[in-house]
């Protein structure tokens, strides 16, 4: 029979790396990396190979094996595994660097920081206190070699070969045999004659004064050069001088030595410490200690270490959050670190907290989620967004809380790209509309309207044609100001899908009556939108070549690439309104609009007057075209509108550019049926109806789409037919044919018997006549508004521009 013998080093969970050793410290072992094969994580591995007739480093690795693997302290070496064989030793650990080559790159990476160093040299001393104080244990080889740094930056104490008892049961210290781990024994183990009085601790602290020297000022050429502290920072010198005295009963103790460097103005007595030393004892302080320290936290984030954030910081914030009901205080740092993180550290540790946090019912997390989630909406897959995180968001639109709605508007701006079909178009704008129409905050509805106009292009084509041009008309006739702005800039914002059509019969209308608002503000940008819109209308007048450019993007698909000209154009509207949101909110309680409506404005001649409505109630209004003294809310609202002026209409006005195909009639809506619609009080359009709006909370209820045009009467010439002066006839289609003013009913069109006739008296006399007859209407309203005025001046005040008095 065949017996197999097993390879235990093959069978060992754990592997070498096939790259080189690392730079071993002196001494038996050899420093390698590795990898546990089942997970595949690191850890440093040492080995020691048995030689024949080396039986005394033998046992000396032996027993460094034994005491590692019983030695359990945060500050030293953590042992993972290990394997004693005829042949060779291996002890696994965590993941480790020695510190001499961590210091060499660190300093060519620019050096370490003296909180680094501080607190490094704090774990050291409080790993030797462990052992001196409670394990009376003397370590007999503390140098530069014997520290090793993890890879979030701490400090571990190992090369425990030389360790022996305090109490001497196992014999005096072992002998070491290699001169640079000698070079720091203190001088009086050199003294043979054994007068010197020590203390337990005294040559660990010696060997300690030796490791500090050495990590500010590089190797130890000699025992002398440790008179001149070199390099060593000025508040940590005296406590250094007491570690290299040359009497051994004056130096201090490890614990002393670390009361001593955490006094006031200490070497140890900062910010960085007192973290780390708060994090050691996390699990064992109050809730309001955690809280407390939570909160400053995020403060010092930007001065620690990234590896120390990372490793040390990152796990405690999510163990925190995790168990420890810490709730919304853990979201500003944890953000912060993550930025320290690639992608996919991001998606395995923040993420999973972070779809967790969304559907917690604390309001301070839900706000606190939403301001910040600019830093993680990059992470957010869409199934994630659409599925988990916006059926929680939406919560926040019927909350009581006005900056839960305000931030839940705003924070749509970031989530909208990543929306399905439903929630975008269907559930967003339902959303919207309720907000836009009934919210009591007048900057709520603002930011309404002015996320809207950012997320315009994301909206499929007849979400916009149905939603767009209905939502920012009924914007202008918002009683809060700003609001009526952010409806201006919205048109211009997504100026590129309105078709001209849109733009003559259903936005121009409604910008022209805002030139003669009650705030300056409003005016100015009506008058710039009005500019743009003109020029527009005016370039495909010229050029009907033009109109395909023009209105490419009416019907096209949402696309992200079309939301970045309307976000650049929309730059007005986050920062501008965003900033006095809250301040506005105490400021100005503004009634909603369905309870407060707007001034009423002057109806035509010939069209049937509207119900008279009441003067808004909100003192934002001015009587006079000029500018005047306002109180101070109405000075804040109007700086606040004022901002948006600085930003590039240029581009708008200038929007002539060549193109590539002509199309023959692009007016789909006569001015025949646009003007039965406003003749008969029962067809009139969204603009001026909005109860509909208001009751059903809808964009399904807005504009009503014009009926054909009517065919012309039989015998009448279109503008194109006639020749207007030119050297010839054009033929060339008239893009306004279909928008020609029809005739009434009842009208016979003139016949060319007339020609012969002095046209030229008969609309002479005619002028006058219209002329004479206006003179006497106006000497009449003046008479009729003189006497009311004189009635009414003491109890009514002076009148408002654009407003109507009742009698």
């Amino acid at each position: 029979m065949w017996f197999f013998a097993r390879d235990p080093v093959r069978d060992f969970p754990f592997e070498l790396s096939p790259e080189p050793p690392e730079g071993s410290p002196p001494g038996p072992w050899t420093l390698h990396r590795g990898r546990k094969k089942a997970t595949g994580s690191p850890v440093s591995i040492f080995v020691y190979d048995v030689k024949p007739g080396a039986e005394e480093q033998t046992q000396v690795a032996k027993a460094a094996f034994k005491r590692l693997k019983t030695l359990r302290h945060p500050n030293i070496l953590a042992y993972i595994d290990g394997l004693e064989t005829d042949r060779c030793l291996h002890v696994v650990t965590e993941a480790v660097t020695p510190l001499g080559m961590y210091l060499k790159a660190r300093a060519e990476a620019g050096g370490l920081k003296e909180l680094e160093l501080s607190w490094g040299l704090h774990q050291i001393v409080k790993a030797l206190s462990f052992l001196v104080n409670d394990c009376s244990l003397i370590h007999n080889n503390v140098c530069m070699a014997a520290v090793f740094v993890d890879r979030a930056g701490e400090w571990k104490l190992g090369g425990l070969d030389y360790m022996y008892s305090a109490q001497g049961n196992g014999g005096g210290p072992p002998h070491k045999g290699i001169p640079e781990l000698e070079q720091y024994d203190p001088p009086e183990l050199v003294d043979s004659s054994g007068r010197a009085v020590r203390e337990k601790w005294s040559a660990d602290m010696w060997r300690l004064g030796c490791l500090i020297w050495e990590v500010f000022n590089g190797p130890l050429p000699r025992a002398a050069a440790l008179r001149n502290p070199g390099k060593i920072p000025k508040s940590l010198v005296p406590h250094y001088c007491e570690l290299v005295g040359a009497n051994p009963k004056v130096r201090p103790n490890p614990a002393r030595f670390l009361q001593n460097c955490r006094a006031p103005g200490g070497f140890m007595n900062n910010r960085f410490v007192e973290t780390n030393l708060f994090l050691e004892e996390i699990q064992i302080k109050e809730p309001a200690e955690k809280q407390k320290f939570f909160q400053e936290l995020s403060k010092s984030l930007d001065s620690f270490p990234e590896d120390f954030c990372r490793h040390k910081v990152l796990p405690q914030l999510l163990t925190a959050f995790e168990f420890g009901n810490a709730g919304a205080v853990v979201l500003t740092p944890l953000f912060k670190v993550g930025k320290f993180l690639n992608a996919e550290e991001y998606q395995q540790k923040i993420i999973p907290v972070v779809v967790k946090m969304f559907s917690s019912t604390d309001r301070a997390m839900r706000i606190r989620l939403l301001q910040q989630m600019e830093q993680f909406i990059q992470y957010l897959d869409e199934p994630t967004v659409n599925t988990q995180i916006f059926p929680h968001v939406m919560h926040g639109f019927l909350d009581t809380n006005p900056a839960i709605r305000e931030q839940t508007v705003k924070s749509m701006l970031l989530l909208a790209p990543k929306l399905n079909e439903a929630n975008l178009n269907v559930e967003l704008m339902k959303h919207f509309a309720r907000l836009q129409a009934k919210d009591e905050q007048g900057p709520i509805r603002c930011n309404t309207t002015v996320c809207l106009g950012k997320i315009g292009s994301y909206l499929n084509a007849s979400t916009r044609h149905r939603v767009l041009t209905s939502a920012f008309s009924r914007a202008t006739k918002d009683p809060f100001a700003p609001s009526r702005v952010a409806g201006v800039l919205g048109f211009a914002a997504t100026h590129n899908l309105y078709s001209m059509n849109d733009c003559a019969h259903k936005i121009l209308p409604v910008l022209c009556g805002l030139t003669v608002d009650p705030e300056k503000s409003v005016r100015d940008q009506a008058f710039k939108a009005i500019r743009s819109f003109l020029s527009k209308l005016e370039s495909v007048s010229e050029d009907p070549s033009q109109l395909a450019e023009v209105e490419k993007d009416v019907h096209a698909a949402s696309s992200p690439g079309m939301g970045g000209a309307a976000a650049s154009w929309a730059g007005w509207a986050v920062t501008g309104v965003s900033s006095l949101t809250s301040k506005l909110i105490r400021a100005h309680p503004t009634a909603a609009p369905a309870e407060t409506n707007v001034p009423q404005r002057p109806t035509p001649e010939g069209l049937p007057a509207p119900a008279p409505t009441p003067v808004p109630a909100t003192p934002t209004t001015s009587g006079q075209w000029e500018t005047q003294e306002e109180d101070k809310d109405t000075a804040e609202d109007s700086s606040a509108a004022d901002r948006w002026d600085d930003e590039d209409w240029g581009s708008l006005e200038q929007e002539a550019e060549p193109v590539l195909a002509q199309q023959d009639d692009w007016s789909t809506g006569g001015q025949a049926s646009h003007a039965g619609q406003t003749n008969n009080p029962d067809h009139r359009s969204s603009e001026l109806d909005w109860s509909s709006w208001e009751a059903e909370g809808s964009w399904e209820q807005g504009w009503q789409e014009p009926s054909p045009p009517e065919p012309p009467p039989e015998g009448t010439r279109l503008a194109s037919e006639y020749n207007w002066g030119g050297p010839e006839p054009s033929d060339k289609g008239d893009p306004f044919a279909a928008l020609s003013v029809r005739r009434e009913a009842g009208t016979q069109p003139r016949r060319d018997s007339w020609g012969d006739d002095n046209w030229e008296g008969l609309e002479t006399e005619s002028r006058q006549a219209k002329a004479e007859l206006a003179r006497k209407k106006r000497e009449e309203r003046r008479r009729e508004m003189e006497a009311k005025r004189a009635e009414k001046k003491a109890a009514k005040g002076p009148m408002k521009l654009g407003t109507r008095k009742l009698d």
